[in-house]
């Protein structure tokens, strides 16, 4: 993207004389890589849901998009910014939906993944943080907290992986 230019201290892009908040940049790669394809996913089921004037679709598909741009840190409180917990949540909240959407229907996560997206210089301090917002999504059966594959009802005792739940909110899939 040749257009494409950034300010001196890379917080914003600046696309055609407007300027947008970057990716934080201490998201892993290989996490980076799949919340950009997640993004751009659910950038055309937005276009398909508008080309066929579904509108329950349409919100459904920009929800997809927010999920991955606040995952991304471009959207909610600034990746440079020193984070409140609520703020943390919100990011581990969507960073979970985005990657949850991203995978396959019957994969999972590592909380630790979620972590590293939203801090990865402090990632081991705030995975209380973290646990706390997804616990949240435990309780609303968004996901669950699976041990050796088993559905446990919370992180106590020991590595956890966290799945789809009953009310994980499905949007409808690029046909591309």
């Amino acid at each position: 993207m040749a257009d494409v230019d950034r300010t001196d201290d890379g917080r914003y892009i600046v696309v055609k004389g407007r300027r947008w908040r970057a990716s934080d940049p201490a998201i892993p790669e290989r996490l980076r890589t799949e919340l950009v394809s997640e993004l751009m996913a659910a950038r055309r089921c937005v276009a398909a849901a508008k080309r066929q004037s579904d509108e329950a679709a349409e919100k459904a598909a920009r929800r997809r998009v927010s999920d991955s741009k606040n995952a991304l840190g471009e959207r909610g409180r600034p990746w440079w910014e020193m984070r409140d917990e609520e703020s943390v949540a919100i990011r581990s909240a969507a960073t979970a939906r985005a990657l949850l959407r991203h995978r396959a229907r019957d994969s999972s996560i590592c909380p630790s993944e979620i972590a590293r997206v939203v801090d990865f210089d402090d990632w081991r301090n705030i995975l209380p943080i973290v646990r706390a917002a997804i616990q949240e999504m435990v309780d609303g059966f968004e996901v669950e907290i699976t041990r050796g594959g088993d559905v446990v009802d919370s992180f106590d005792g020991g590595p956890v992986r966290l799945r789809r739940g009953a009310q994980f909110p499905d949007e409808p899939r690029s046909s591309t």
